[in-house]
């Protein structure tokens, strides 16, 4: 079986980078990918592509991309599905990043060192996400739901 997905595209907003209980790193974004055909009024349209990073890749990422810098991400489609509060189950699609690379020109303010015109990055080890996609802000991610 394989599940391997490559996005090059723009973050729509600055990584959400969080910690669980037991100060594990989790870092999820958006990447804006424009399709390669126009639509009927000759217009490109974008696709948004939720993503989830984890541990020390998360953190890179989270200080050195920001909203609107170009990325490359290399990972898996992974599913998933909650109930929300309103009883309603909800399924989730998103990308767990496993590798990245900055490929936007780096600004003279950042310090992020660079590597072939990009900062790069892997994950260390094999990562899972818990399923339930929809982030809560006021409860803390337990260790316990973590699948690694």
């Amino acid at each position: 079986m394989i599940n391997r997905v490559v996005l090059v595209g723009r973050l729509t907003r600055d990584v959400d980078l969080r910690y669980t209980q037991g100060g594990t790193a989790v870092g999820r974004f958006t990447v804006a990918v424009t399709r390669n055909f126009k639509n009927s009024q000759g217009e490109r349209d974008s696709d948004f592509i939720n993503c989830t990073m984890w541990r020390k890749a998360a953190e890179s990422f989270a200080n050195f991309a920001h909203k609107g810098t170009l990325v490359g991400v290399d990972g898996r489609i992974q599913t998933g599905s909650y109930t929300n509060k309103d009883g309603a189950k909800v399924y989730t699609t998103e990308v767990v990043v496993d590798e990245f690379s900055l490929l936007s020109p780096k600004n003279k303010q950042e310090s992020a060192p660079s590597q072939g015109g990009g900062q790069s990055s892997r994950s260390d080890g094999k990562h899972q996400q818990p399923a339930d996609s929809g982030f809560d802000s006021g409860t803390p991610i337990s260790d316990d739901d973590l699948p690694f």
